[in-house]
């Protein structure tokens, strides 16, 4: 059999994932290939203590550098031999770029990330929909993305920043050819529950049983407590938006701070097991093992109810909240 396809199977997720948008990413995140061999002890760590998923993209990695994080990711799993080795499942997104318009340029795309991977991609994912601004693509490209997981090169399908009614239009569309979708993955967080709240996505994914992987979880940082004042901002793009952000943020900080000294937890595992508790999937990112370690410290533990409910009225109330993608669909 190709070494680049899989036998068809049901795909299953740990409780939580890896976001590797940074790995490879100049721009926002100050990536550069000294930090591979950190980025190499973060893969380790993780899937060791059981986060097996990782999921990336293939428009992830700036400049010359496109790719990278799919790249990094091949090597790694490649050299890694130790425990939770067979678990290891690799989601990427493909992003509709105006140059894909058919639905074999879904499946070359697919490829492209197999062959960057060194390994068959588990989760094919669709990076976001086209409906805002070139609904007459999307049909192809969702036909693409069903041929993946027919021909074998993926384990499941899933989708990403689409909202219920391109949701519904999607499900209906792989249904026709028995293909269920593994998972929606959206922009979710303490500081950007719209997704589920406002659109209604969590009540029907578990009516559709389609799982929902959240992407930035901790806010860009925003919700680690590293940042409490505009005296000490991240540079680039984020120094900007969270000088705005930081004042008006603070009851949430401060209801963050009080659950974690309780529970003997820090202030982003906090906001990480709120997630969890919510029935989703997050994938915090990390540089470092120091970042991941406190990222897997969510685990094994539970936010009380009245925990919970605290935090969403608080959140609930803020004036100002994380900027929406853009490509997030209704």
């Amino acid at each position: 059999m190709n070494p680049l396809t899989v036998t068809h199977q049901t795909l299953s997720l740990p409780p939580m994932g890896c976001g590797t948008w940074a790995w490879g990413n100049r721009l926002l995140w100050g990536y550069d290939e000294s930090m591979d061999s950190q980025l190499q002890a973060v893969f380790n760590l993780c899937v060791e203590r059981g986060v097996t998923l990782f999921d990336t993209g293939d428009s992830y990695g700036t400049g010359k550098l496109n790719g990278q994080s799919e790249k990094l990711l091949g090597r790694f799993t490649g050299e890694y031999t130790g425990y939770n080795a067979d678990h290891i499942r690799i989601a990427t997104k493909l992003a509709p770029y105006p140059w894909r318009l058919t639905r074999h340029a879904m499946v070359k795309a697919c490829q492209a990330s197999a062959t960057r991977l060194g390994r068959p991609v588990d989760l094919v994912q669709m990076h976001w929909s086209t409906s805002n601004y070139a609904p007459w693509q999307e049909g192809g490209l969702l036909d693409g993305l069903g041929d993946c997981l027919e021909k074998g090169l993926v384990k499941g399908v899933g989708l990403s920043n689409f909202g219920p009614k391109r949701l519904k239009s999607a499900y209906q569309k792989f249904a026709s050819r028995g293909i269920p979708i593994t998972s929606l993955q959206v922009q979710y967080s303490l500081l950007s529950t719209y997704p589920l709240t406002d659109l209604g996505l969590k009540e029907l994914c578990d009516q559709l049983g389609i799982k929902i992987i959240a992407y930035s979880p901790l806010a860009l940082g925003l919700l680690t407590g590293k940042y409490r004042d505009n005296k000490n901002l991240p540079s680039g793009l984020r120094h900007f938006l969270f000088g705005q952000l930081i004042p008006a943020i603070s009851p949430l900080m401060s209801c963050l701070e009080v659950i974690a000294q309780a529970k003997n937890k820090t202030i982003s595992q906090v906001a990480l097991n709120w997630c969890i508790c919510k029935g989703t999937i997050p994938i915090p990112g990390a540089k470092n093992v120091r970042q991941a370690e406190d990222n897997l410290g969510a685990l094994g533990w539970s936010l009380d109810s009245g925990e919970i409910t605290e935090l969403d009225k608080i959140a609930a109330g803020l004036d100002k909240k994380m900027v929406q993608n853009i490509f997030q669909t209704k």
